[in-house]
């Protein structure tokens, strides 16, 4: 039974669409159909039902899916196994990734060129965009792993938990020059932040609203070099994780600033699909944890850091330590 015709039947059945499955074997639809018929003819029996053009999984087609979870899982062990026994050669790492913003500015680059030297055949294929847009690619199968600010849910859908970011207030280094700044004295100035009804805008809001203040003018702005580019302007002070400032702030005359009312963390998860004839998704995330400084599970954690440990340790703190706001009543 050729092994690429079952591979293609799984994904046209996991992500329920013919043209979806083909974009994620790199093939063309009529191919894709193609090597469902061989396999339907094959076995004798009609896996999907295209009556009306629309998907429908037949009663063979159900019970054939299970056989073909299994006998791509076993390929995937054989191919490791085998490999390993072959002298452990590295095998080529591509991976079709997604980041936000704000993943690009902290961490992302530091572990892409460390997987670089890790493994040199590392292939990577990036793409940047908002949270919705992302769950939504991962959901689709457009993407294999995924870094947002929200995890995505569906069957056979994974998702974990990164340590969330630590956020604070930028402004001008020659603008803004107050050691402390108070919520009151931000209250009066432009306010930069990320796109509406995102986490980030949200905390915003309620912190000024909580505090019994109402701030001048808040912007909501979807690109983190947007927001740069405002700030490095003087058009006014922007919300940022503290990473992305660190690692920006070396060229650009940037700063993050003390606040006496810090924002809430900015929360990153990994999400993934399901994949029985791959590994590479979960190898890769676990390479990303270790880089970033996570046990593995069953591991014991250390104290709870708000940042990656890309940011150098002897940076000085310049806002307090974040911690979650509790609200009453």
């Amino acid at each position: 039974m050729n092994h690429r015709f079952v591979e293609a039947f799984y994904w046209v059945v996991t992500l329920k669409s013919v043209s979806r499955a083909a974009e994620k074997l790199f093939i063309t639809q009529s191919a894709m159909s193609s090597r469902i018929a061989a396999l339907e003819e094959e076995l004798g029996v009609l896996l999907l039902d295209r009556r009306d053009k629309q998907f429908r999984l037949t009663v063979g087609g159900l019970r054939f899916f299970t056989h073909a979870q299994r006998l791509l899982a076993l390929h995937r062990d054989i191919k490791a196994e085998m490999g390993a026994a072959a002298g452990g050669a590295q095998r080529a790492v591509s991976l079709r990734i997604g980041v936000i913003e704000s993943v690009l500015h902290s961490w992302l680059i530091d572990w892409v060129q460390h997987m670089r030297r890790t493994h040199p055949d590392f292939a990577l294929e990036l793409t940047v965009e908002t949270t919705p847009v992302l769950v939504d690619q991962v959901q689709r199968g457009a993407l294999d792993l995924a870094f947002a600010a929200l995890p995505t849910s569906g069957e056979n859908l994974r998702s974990r938990a990164l340590p969330p970011m630590e956020m604070v207030f930028v402004g001008h280094k020659d603008l803004h020059r107050k050691r402390r700044y108070m919520l009151a004295d931000l209250a009066p100035l432009e306010l930069l932040t990320f796109q509406r009804g995102s986490q980030p805008h949200v905390a915003l809001l309620d912190l000024f609203r909580e505090a019994g203040l109402e701030p001048r003018r808040v912007h909501a702005i979807s690109s983190i070099s947007a927001m740069v580019q405002l700030v490095e302007g003087g058009i006014g002070v922007a919300t940022l994780p503290l990473a992305a400032v660190l690692r920006l702030g070396e060229r650009l005359p940037i700063k993050p600033l003390a606040c006496d009312a810090p924002l809430l963390p900015l929360p990153v998860h990994a999400s993934w699909r399901d994949d029985p004839t791959s590994s590479v998704a979960i190898d890769v995330l676990d390479a990303v944890f270790e880089f970033i400084g996570v046990p593995k599970a069953g591991a014991k954690a250390p104290r709870r850091r708000t940042t990656p440990r890309t940011t150098p340790r002897t940076t000085p703190r310049t806002t307090p330590r974040t911690t979650p706001r509790t609200k009453t009543g």
